[in-house]
């Protein structure tokens, strides 16, 4: 009975390597129907224009984080060319805006110039607007000049196109 046992093992072990090795049969391809088609990729978003935003936007900044939570409302004026682009503030305040196109955004940038935030400073801003329905919608980094390290107040914007 010993012998069996020492026989069938090394035979068990032989057909499980064999049933292992066994190629498993698949099915022909079907050769006779097309491949599907594959959907071209989307387009990309279609490039801005100045001309696109051209007109008046009233305009609200608010502070990403922090404790202050105020908006800055504005009057963002947007010519056809980048001349002629203004931002004015309720106070009367009005400043120069420096705009260029990139891609399906319009980038922004102001000053230095005083700020209407925090009183008796400096601020740069540099902002990107996207157009979204008929909103203008982006961030704006401004930039306070003090003594020591650069401040830094990140704002969430959008706007709407004045009447």
């Amino acid at each position: 009975m010993r012998r069996s046992t020492i026989v069938l093992i090394p035979l068990c072990y032989a057909v499980a390597a064999v049933a292992a090795c066994a190629k498993s049969e698949t099915p022909a391809a079907d050769t006779t129907t097309p491949p599907a088609a594959v959907a071209p990729p989307a387009p990309p978003p279609a490039a801005l224009t100045l001309g696109d935003v051209a007109g008046k936007w009233n305009m609200r900044a608010v502070p990403d984080s922090g404790s202050d939570t105020t908006a800055t409302n504005y009057v963002l004026t947007a010519a056809p060319d980048s001349a002629g682009w203004t931002i004015q503030y309720s106070n009367g305040l009005k400043v120069a805006v420096h705009p260029m196109v990139a891609g399906d955004s319009i980038v922004v940038h102001a000053g230095p110039y005083a700020s209407v935030r925090r009183k008796g400073m400096q601020v740069t801003t540099d902002g990107a607007f996207r157009r979204q329905g008929d909103k203008l919608v982006g961030k704006t980094t401004a930039h306070y000049k003090t003594a020591r390290a650069d401040s830094v107040l990140h704002l969430r914007v959008e706007g709407t196109k004045a009447p």
